[in-house]
């Protein structure tokens, strides 16, 4: 018995069109997450809470907006560098909740290996997932700022003394960005569970804060006013407190307005890079065990 072998030419062809390569990859995870922090391109579900938080966010500057224009203020009711102050629960509440749904879903589901099998690096996976949160708070964060400054022009308040103070909060608002964001992504990495990580943001970033404010409180109650400066050190929010308050001329939220100096707000600026720096490699560290 002869046995005959036959060759099929089932039409599989090399793939030879362009390899946009790492760089590709990297730019499209950013759009993807920053457009998530939004809840674009997810369920109408998901668009609510991120949606209802930068309507509330903004609301406050346009009522300040319309209260200026109508009174023809000569300046604003609510300084640039103290708005984020006042609006911190919304920043809270927001970092919280987008924050994991950025990285816990991939640890959940188990996909974070699926993007180290592509032309894709561990750093390149954080750096865009950084980045994108980032932004997106920056945006959150920003977007009532420009809405007080657009408004103080068009109630014909000094142009360069407005421009100044908008380019303050900008800087701001920037530094609270990227520190808030490699905190939370952090924390929300740590485990794939959203409610769990939602937990731990918040209490890292609200708790912190109402523990700070009530020893600075008693401190300044028993005039240790050395005590209230150096307390902020324990709070992301105080810390961004006192960098703009040392360097970008606001006015403090710590008791009696006892704010740091320019020499202990290069401490602060310090522990403010550290933490963003301890973060970046904390996130790194967890990512190589993360995608095995």
């Amino acid at each position: 018995m002869s046995t005959e072998t036959q060759i099929h030419n089932i039409g599989y062809r090399k793939y030879d069109g362009p390899r946009l390569g790492r760089a590709y990859a990297r730019r499209s995870l950013y759009v993807q997450s920053l457009r998530g922090a939004y809840g674009l391109g997810r369920s109408a579900k998901s668009k609510v809470l991120p949606m209802i938080l930068f309507g509330v966010m903004c609301a406050p500057a346009l009522i300040v907006v319309a209260v200026a224009v109508i009174s023809k203020a000569d300046r604003l009711m609510l300084d640039y560098t103290r708005y984020a102050m006042v609006m911190q629960l919304v920043i809270y509440l927001y970092v919280a909740s987008q924050a994991p749904q950025s990285v816990s879903r991939d640890l959940r589901f188990r996909t974070v290996p699926l993007y180290f099998s592509r032309p894709i690096e561990r750093a390149d996976y954080v750096v865009a997932k950084y980045g994108a949160m980032a932004s997106a708070l920056f945006i959150l964060t920003s977007a009532p700022l420009l809405i007080l400054y657009v408004g103080s022009l068009l109630a014909k308040m000094d142009f360069a003394e407005q421009t100044k103070d908008f380019a303050q909060g900008l800087v701001s608002v920037a530094l609270l960005s990227v520190l808030f964001s490699g905190i939370a992504l952090l924390l929300a990495a740590l485990t794939p569970r959203r409610g769990f990580g939602v937990a731990a943001v918040i209490g890292a970033l609200f708790i912190t804060y109402g523990a700070v404010t009530t020893l600075q409180a008693i401190a300044w109650a028993t005039d240790n006013l050395n005590a209230v400066t150096w307390l902020g050190l324990f709070s992301p929010i105080t810390l961004v407190d006192g960098v703009q308050t040392a360097f970008l001329g606001a006015t403090t939220s710590f008791p009696g307005e006892v704010g740091p100096d320019a020499a202990t707000g290069a401490v602060y600026l310090l522990a403010v890079l550290a933490l963003i720096a301890g973060s970046y490699a904390a996130l790194m560290r967890r990512y190589r065990k993360a995608g095995l």
